[in-house]
């Protein structure tokens, strides 16, 4: 396994994800090694989609979504790809110190950007969108919270 793969081992298990939205439910995600190291693979689901969730959110709901997490030995940072149930795919850039996991997206009408602080067994992560080209936003808060 390449070292700059290894930071990714704090990743590693399953955790639960919680929106900070109302009406929102808990998914999980579980981050596992595929092909022997090669590549981090982040697999995500919910149980079920509360009944009270927006309807919105239910029509939309991403789930279950796959990524796929590799290095990109040459730019020195990780390339995500992403795929879920609503057939979309998108491509990110990843970098993750140890403690502070960013994720980005730069697309025509609509930028993306990640930013979680791991702290022990807990991730407080913030989703952002931008779809002026200049001004980003709040799209949701995320708490990840390891459950093994």
């Amino acid at each position: 396994m390449h070292p700059s793969l290894e930071q990714l081992a704090p990743l590693i298990g399953r955790w639960s994800v919680q929106p900070k939205v109302p009406g929102l439910g808990a998914a999980w995600t579980e981050f596992a090694w595929h092909e022997g190291g090669l590549f981090l693979r982040q697999y995500s689901d919910v149980e079920e989609i509360p009944p009270d969730a927006p309807q919105e959110w239910r029509e939309h709901a991403p789930f279950p979504t796959t990524a796929l997490i590799g290095l990109d030995d040459a730019a020195g940072g990780f390339t995500m790809l992403y795929a879920d149930a609503r057939g979309v795919h998108r491509v990110y850039r990843m970098t993750f110190d140890g403690r502070v996991w960013t994720i980005r997206r730069d697309a025509p009408g609509f930028d993306q950007r990640f930013t979680g602080t791991l702290n022990g067994d807990t991730i407080d992560g913030r989703w952002e969108i931008r779809t002026d080209g200049e001004d980003w936003r709040l799209d949701f808060e995320v708490a990840y919270a390891r459950l093994r």
